[in-house]
């Protein structure tokens, strides 16, 4: 059954443009961000991601137990269809992950790994194809989120001299367990997707972008620039 979408349609018209929109990086963000555009009405998606669903991934993602050992963007389709069934035949699934294809329209980063971002904002830098970038950052209590017009030179130029690391000095500043994993609490992760969320859909309603959102939820405090 398609979506109603009585409560949302009068500040998000989802048929106002027809470009895709990427997410790459299926886990806490990418998919938090998926549901969210997904329950706005937006169909056209395109989901990367190579990885599968493991146990510890359902204690801060969208995921439930039967999808452990599937692949993430299998498991998010169904997760989405369930949503709306609109969907199931405009959704595409790119399950080796991004890996130098060329991408058109809109794009949200949601990958781990900081030179792969970076890597895919250098090759779609001139890009006449891609409309805007989004790139979600999520700490422990913390969570950043970027956006870049792509037809505006200094916030593109913004936009990529937030990478200016590598994924080795990122993850010295990662928290992590005692047994080395990676740290992520669902409220931080909520907050700063419907953040970006929010963001992508003011551009989308002609309004300018954010070009940076901090947000703590913890101490209840919001940055945005």
């Amino acid at each position: 059954m398609p979506i109603d979408l009585a409560k949302s349609y009068e500040c998000f018209q989802p048929e106002k443009r027809t470009e895709k929109i990427h997410i790459v990086g299926i886990g806490s963000g990418g998919l938090t961000v998926a549901e969210m555009l997904v329950r706005s009405g937006i169909t056209n998606l395109v989901l990367w991601d190579f990885d599968t669903v493991e146990s510890h991934n359902l204690a801060n993602q969208l995921y439930r137990q039967q999808d452990v050992g599937k692949l993430k963007v299998e498991a998010a389709k169904e997760i989405l269809t369930e949503i709306n069934d609109d969907i199931a035949d405009t959704i595409t699934l790119k399950p080796k992950g991004w890996d130098g294809q060329n991408m058109s329209g809109i794009i949200f980063l949601n990958v781990d790994n900081i030179d792969l971002r970076r890597r895919i904002v250098e090759q779609h830098y001139d890009s006449p194809y891609v409309t805007a970038m989004f790139d979600c950052r999520n700490g422990l209590k913390s969570g950043q989120t970027f956006a870049a017009d792509w037809l505006d030179t200094k916030m593109k130029e913004d936009f990529l001299a937030t990478m200016s690391f590598s994924h080795e000095e990122a993850k010295d500043e990662t928290p992590v367990s005692a047994c080395n994993v990676s740290l992520a609490v669902v409220p931080t992760i909520r907050t700063i997707c419907s953040l970006e969320v929010a963001n992508f859909m003011n551009w989308w309603n002609g309004e300018p972008l954010k070009r940076m959102i901090l947000c703590d939820p913890y101490s209840f405090e919001i940055t945005a620039f």
